[in-house]
C-alpha cells in the first residue's frame, strides 16, 4: 500500500501544479480528502499545538504514532513534515527516517535548521550528508517515499536567493526529489529558484494570500502547501470564541460554529 501511494504521489510532481494542504489530525485529514485534494502533508506545528506542545517539542515516538494514524485515516498519499530528521547527525537521521518510512507515508521532508540562534542553519557539508543519509535509507526500504529537501534560511533572515539556489541544488544532487525554501514569498525570487533547480519540482508554502494557485502555476511551481496555516485558522476561531466567553460572558461566536449534524455526516463510517 505504501509503495502504491508513493507512486501516486510521485506522479503528481511530474507536471502541472497541485495543492497539498496540511491537516493536523485524522479528522482534518479526512475532511481535506473529502474536498477532493489528491495528497496531504502533515504539519509539525499543527500537530504539536493539538498535543499541547510548542513546535519542535514533540517526541519522536509521538510523531511516528501520529504519522501512522494519519496514513491510515485516508486513502490518498500523505507526506510527512519530518522536521530535521529528529537528529543532528546523518547517522541519527538515517535511523529515524528508517522508522518513518514504515508508517505508511508517501513522502518525507528533511530541513537544515539547527534551532541554534547563533548558527541557525547546518553547515553545507553536514546538511548535504543528512539528505544523503535519508536518501540511502529510503532507497533501501523499497517504499518509494519521495524525499523533499528544505532550506530554512528565509525563516531566519537569510534571504539570499543565490544561497537558496546553491543549497537546494546541492540537496537535489544528494537525492532530494522535491525542493523547498519556506518563507520565500517574492514571486520573482520563486520564479528564479524554479528555473535554477529545474527539472526538480519546487514546493512553495502559502500561509498568507501573497499568491494564487494560478500565479504559482504560471511560474512553474509544482506543489503548494500551507504549513500550519489551516491549524492556525482553526485556533483563531477557537481562541476568539473562548475569549468572548471568558471576558464578556457572551456566546455570539458560537453562532458561527459548524453544526454537529454536518460534522457527523462527514465522519460517519
Amino acid at each position: 500500500m505504501s509503495a502504491e501511494r508513493s507512486n501516486v504521489f510521485r506522479a503528481l510532481h511530474r507536471s502541472g501544479c497541485f495543492v497539498i494542504p496540511n491537516p493536523w489530525d485524522r479528522g482534518s485529514a479526512r475532511v481535506l480528502e473529502q474536498l477532493g485534494f489528491k495528497a496531504l502533508a502533515t504539519t509539525s506545528s499543527g500537530f504539536a499545538w493539538s498535543t499541547g506542545h510548542a513546535d519542535y517539542q514533540v517526541p519522536l515516538e509521538e510523531v511516528l504514532t501520529h504519522l501512522r494514524g494519519m496514513a491510515q485515516s485516508v486513502s490518498i498519499p500523505i507526506s510527512a513534515d519530518f522536521e530535521g530528521g529528529y537528529a543532528p547527525e546523518a547517522d541519527g537521521v538515517a535511523v529515524n527516517v528508517a522508522a518513518a518510512v514504515k508508517t505508511g507515508i508517501a513522502g518525507l521532508s528533511i530541513e537544515d535548521s539547527t534551532h541554534d540562534k547563533e548558527k541557525p542553519i547546518y553547515e553545507m557539508s553536514r546538511a548535504v550528508d543528512r539528505i544523503r543519509a535519508a536518501r540511502a535509507v529510503i532507497d533501501a526500504s523499497g517504499t518509494g517515499v519521495l524525499l523533499t529537501g528544505r532550506y530554512e534560511g528565509f525563516l531566519v533572515g537569510r534571504t539570499d536567493v543565490a544561497e537558496a539556489i546553491r543549497r537546494l541544488t546541492a540537496y537535489g544532487e544528494a537525492g532530494a526529489e522535491c525542493l523547498y525554501a519556506p518563507g520565500m514569498r517574492d514571486k520573482g525570487d520563486i520564479a528564479t529558484l524554479v528555473k535554477a533547480v529545474a527539472p526538480k519540482p519546487v514546493n512553495v508554502v502559502v500561509s498568507t494570500d501573497f499568491a494564487t494557485l494560478a500565479e504559482l502555476t504560471d511560474i512553474g511551481v509544482r506543489r503548494i502547501s500551507v504549513g500550519g496555516a489551516l491549524a492556525r485558522t482553526a485556533w483563531a476561531g477557537f481562541l476568539a470564541a473562548a475569549a468572548e466567553i471568558a471576558e464578556k460572558g457572551t456566546f455570539t461566536a458560537l453562532n458561527r460554529a459548524a453544526s454537529g449534524g454536518e460534522l457527523n455526516k462527514r465522519f460517519a463510517r
